[in-house]
């Protein structure tokens, strides 16, 4: 029988606030356990929650950007359940009023196509604590740090069919948040994660199957593995005659395999009624506006300007275009160059590589937008050629100084007087006669081999262009 898949995702982005939910509590990363927990993250007798208004601003901001819905109305509600690190026994979150209704994104398929997926909704919501357990021995340890830290719970529609087209959807929200600056998107800490809702169904069939729900998957590799282990799960079960219960379950990336949590609960197990402590949320037409104007530029209308006015190819202006961080440093590179394209080429090759394998983020990167500007100048203004620009980029990278200074310090200035390069040409078809008469006879292919011997002959430094046009000269006699 031949399948379908439908997968619908749930992701949690924590807000980029100074202070929690509802009261002034810090929500710095790191900090000793329970040291960031007040009287009323704690739920002490008597406390009451007050609306942090810059976690609203932040969410109204995510739906501006998102094309959504953001009602007039929103109510925050009481999602009963009972864990250990949840010392309200309640979470306050939002269920049928949420700050964001109906929105939409757009991702670019492997094969170059766009596909809409739906927006459900997105909703401020409280976080829990942490049960720890490693490092007690029969005993779990309690860290209420996180309870109480900002949320936003971003619900998609069940319209993704493959765990490519979810992660795709996951990066374009990550990347999103980042350019919004309402989540730094830093999944290793937990600021962004998501719930992936997983279902298969027979080729044809409009019900969906029973699906299951695998929880706190945080990073794109684990939610890819994660969906595609469930997804031959399920099949499997269901062709061997078993069926699919729906369930909570956990990916195990060490075993890579998911397994049972709980059963799923439904909404009405949580007893969703409005929060008695919390007024109703009214949000104003001025409100809104004054959050539009502070948009900035969104991923999908940067790339377009890059291909528009930079006459950057649509997967480079992708590439560029998916973090913020990057594409502002590539927009002080070609703008104080001039070269967007050779910008691009560095940015995406020569500082990407070196950044993948030091495992750093941009605004890590020991050579500056600044840096990288001044060695494309100097290749465009030919006193040093592509090869050695490379040289001179990893010494820039240890440390070892500025792109004028290696290049004094070293003697790497190109050779540009035709008549020293000339002089070079004519001792290298001089010392190979029989490449020459090759060459002359119509193996044209033995140009490379002459300015291999020539670029060999002037320790890199002769500027590549003269050295083909003056070479093609000489041997053609």
């Amino acid at each position: 029988m031949a399948w379908e898949t439908v997968i619908g995702l749930e992701i949690h982005a924590q807000l980029s606030t100074q202070s929690k939910l509802f009261s002034g509590a810090p929500i710095a990363y790191g900090a000793e356990p329970n040291t960031q927990a007040c009287a009323v993250d704690l739920a002490l007798p008597g406390v009451l929650p007050v609306l942090n208004e810059e976690a609203v601003r932040m969410a109204v901001k995510f739906g501006l950007a998102l094309d959504a819905i953001v009602p007039s109305r929103s109510v925050f509600a009481r999602k009963n359940y009972f864990y250990p690190d949840l010392p309200q026994g309640y979470q306050i979150s939002q269920f049928d009023l949420p700050v964001v209704d109906k929105g939409y994104l757009d991702i670019t398929l492997e094969n170059g196509e766009t596909k809409r997926v739906g927006v459900t909704r997105a909703h401020l919501e409280q976080d829990a604590g942490k049960s720890l357990h490693e490092d007690y021995q029969g005993q779990t340890g309690i860290d209420l740090n996180r309870a109480g830290t900002p949320l936003i719970e971003i619900v998609s529609e069940p319209e993704m069919s493959n765990a490519k087209e979810a992660v795709a959807y996951m990066k374009k929200i990550h990347a999103l948040v980042q350019y919004l600056e309402i989540c730094d998107g830093n999944m290793a800490e937990g600021s962004f994660r998501c719930d992936a809702n997983v279902s298969v169904r027979p080729v044809g069939q409009e019900e969906f199957g029973t699906r299951a729900e695998i929880k706190n998957l945080n990073s794109f590799r684990f939610v890819e593995r994660a969906i595609n282990f469930e997804v031959e799960r399920q099949i499997d079960l269901i062709e061997a005659g078993g069926s699919v219960v729906q369930e909570t379950r956990l990916y195990d990336p060490d075993k890579h395999e998911t397994r049972s949590m709980r059963s799923k609960e439904e909404a009405n197990d949580y007893r969703y009624f409005p929060c008695p402590d919390l007024l109703p949320v009214d949000i104003s037409d001025e409100f809104l506006e004054e959050v539009r104007k502070t948009l900035p530029e969104l991923p999908d209308a940067k790339k377009q300007r890059f291909m528009d006015e930079l006459g950057l190819s649509e997967k480079d202006a992708s590439e560029l275009s998916a973090s913020r961080a990057i594409a502002e440093y590539f927009e002080e590179v070609a703008k104080g160059s001039g070269e967007a394209k050779l910008s691009a080429n560095w940015v995406m090759g020569e500082l990407s590589a070196q950044l993948n394998r030091e495992d750093k983020g941009i605004e890590d990167s020991p050579v500056s937008a600044e840096m990288l500007t001044v060695l494309i100048q100097r290749i465009s203004d030919n006193t040093i050629s592509g090869k050695i620009a490379k040289d001179i980029f990893v010494d820039m990278w240890t440390g070892e100084g500025d792109v004028d200074s290696i290049i004094d310090k070293k003697g790497l200035k190109q050779i540009t007087d035709t008549g020293a390069i000339e002089s070079m040409i004519q001792e290298v078809i001089d010392n190979n006669p029989n490449q020459v008469e090759q060459f002359r006879a119509g193996k044209e292919k033995l140009i490379g081999f002459f300015v291999g011997q020539v670029m060999k002959a002037s320790k890199g430094k002769a500027n590549p262009a003269q050295v083909n046009e003056i070479l093609m000269k000489l041997l053609k006699g």
